[in-house]
């Protein structure tokens, strides 16, 4: 019997984990429109960058729900980052696939990406590491920046779009460096108290 006072855990069924796994099922979606007619239909594009942002939206609503109404889950604290990840990750091998993009920054924002996400599986034993407000700030970057480069804009406008993605790829390296740094601390720490005993 549940003692008074004991907070319930969240239902793994819930609006917030709904929301993730709905991004990850746009996936498809967003690359089918951005493939069509090899990505040069103008209005197949700006139906890629539609579906690419209300993916990219519900990754803002369903943080917000989760917080908001105790709908923190663990599987919503690793599905959201690896909804995050295969959205960004398919957007921007797309983007390089139809030129768009030099295929070195899909290569190094991807390494960083899949490399984080093994961290956090390799240190889940230990308790799962949320995002930090960098590791925010550099998904709402790189999703303006690839926003950009699907719309099917101007050439004049495509100095600006590059600028940004540059921004993007530097938050990328750096929080993914943060983020290293913060999961071997515990350990680095416990192995230097085993080693006082």
């Amino acid at each position: 019997m549940a003692t008074a006072g004991a907070v319930r855990p969240a239902p793994l069924l819930n609006i917030a984990n709904v929301l993730t796994v709905l991004r990850i099922l746009l996936v498809p979606v967003f690359l089918w429109a951005l493939f069509v007619d090899g990505g040069q239909s103008v209005g197949w594009r700006w139906a890629a960058f539609a579906v690419f942002a209300i993916a990219a939206i519900t990754d803002r609503i369903d943080g917000q729900l989760a917080r908001k109404h105790g709908l923190v889950t663990d599987f919503g604290k690793m599905a959201d980052p690896i909804a995050d990840k295969a959205l960004i990750g398919a957007a921007l091998v797309g983007l390089s696939m139809l030129g768009v993009l030099p295929w070195w920054i899909t290569v190094v924002i991807g390494v960083r990406e899949v490399g984080i996400t093994l961290l956090r599986f390799a240190v889940l034993r230990h308790g799962v590491i949320p995002a930090g407000r960098g590791g925010k700030l550099k998904t709402l970057v790189q999703g303006v920046a690839i926003g950009l480069c699907v719309m099917p804009l101007p050439a004049a406008v495509v100095p600006a779009a590059m600028a940004l993605m540059w921004a993007a790829l530097i938050l990328t390296v750096v929080t993914g460096v943060d983020y290293v740094v913060s999961a071997m601390r515990p350990r680095v720490a416990g192995a230097a108290d085993a080693r006082a005993t």
